[in-house]
């Protein structure tokens, strides 16, 4: 299992949004500006940091999920940049539909075969990946809620906002539930294991992905096509317990921690 697909097509909204006090440079803010977190320069894009540890984690074979408008991120991995570890092509998104919306635009290049799944804007552990490398099932990677805390870049208080994931005895998903209360915590098992969008699939999920309806906002939903996967197609989510961090570049305020702690890695793609 070699492939990864990476959800590029946001419209970087958060990002966009000037925050004064945010310390970065002026490269990195005129590129804040167009929303494209993939591309905020940290030596080098953003993006490049990620796909360097696809590589390292065994991935050869890398499709960026962008918009019909995204041609900087075309240009650049499709024309500019040089890679001799990955495969790199791409998916268009027509529109912003949501993250299952996006997904389903991967399976052409699925080809019915396993694959990850992943944010853009999000530097995850190696470890991370070659374990999702290593299961046969579909897989979630958790992320345990202290280590997010003490060697990641999110604050406990944002934190609170994603998802937690449950298990059983089993190590298999038992539920996952999108911004839990103090009630719904309380209900499941310590430690919390937070989603950061880091999945593993099969090609049941396109089937989800074109079942669900839309959400609420008015997009389709990659948690609720998880749930179709689950409980119509009979999906088994094994939960990968990590006890390391993920780096978060959504807003302006990201971006001076993540070059901290990226900056120097070397790069190799």
């Amino acid at each position: 299992m070699n492939k990864a697909v990476i959800m590029a097509r946001g419209l970087g909204t958060r990002m966009k949004k000037d925050i004064n006090s945010a310390d970065m440079s002026e490269a990195q803010a005129s590129i804040a500006q167009t929303g494209i977190k993939a591309l905020i320069p940290i030596d080098r894009p953003f993006l490049d940091y990620v796909l360097h540890a696809l590589a390292e984690g065994g991935y050869t074979e890398v499709c960026l999920i962008i918009g019909p408008e995204h041609d900087a991120i075309r240009d650049y991995y499709g024309k500019e940049v040089t890679t001799n570890r990955l495969q790199i092509s791409f998916a268009i998104q027509e529109e912003p539909l949501g993250t299952a919306n996006a997904v389903l635009a991967a399976e052409s290049f699925a080809q019915g075969e396993h694959f990850i799944v992943i944010n853009s804007d999000n530097y995850y552990p190696i470890e991370a990946y070659k374990q999702l490398r290593l299961i046969e099932t579909a897989g979630l990677a958790g992320f345990e809620f202290e280590a997010m805390v003490s060697k990641g870049n999110i604050p406990p208080d944002r934190l609170t906002a994603f998802a937690v994931v449950d298990s059983d005895s089993k190590g298999n998903m038992k539920k996952i539930v999108e911004k839990p209360n103090m009630a719904q915590l309380a209900e499941m098992d310590k430690p919390y294991y937070i989603s950061m969008n880091c999945w593993r699939f099969g090609p049941s999920i396109f089937e989800a992905c074109k079942n669900i309806k839309s959400s609420l906002r008015g997009e389709y939903e990659l948690p609720d096509a998880v749930e179709y996967s689950r409980h119509t197609l009979g999906e088994t989510y094994a939960v990968l317990k990590i006890a390391d961090a993920v780096l978060d570049m959504s807003n302006q305020d990201d971006i001076a921690s993540v070059t901290k702690k990226l900056k120097g890695t070397p790069v190799s793609l």
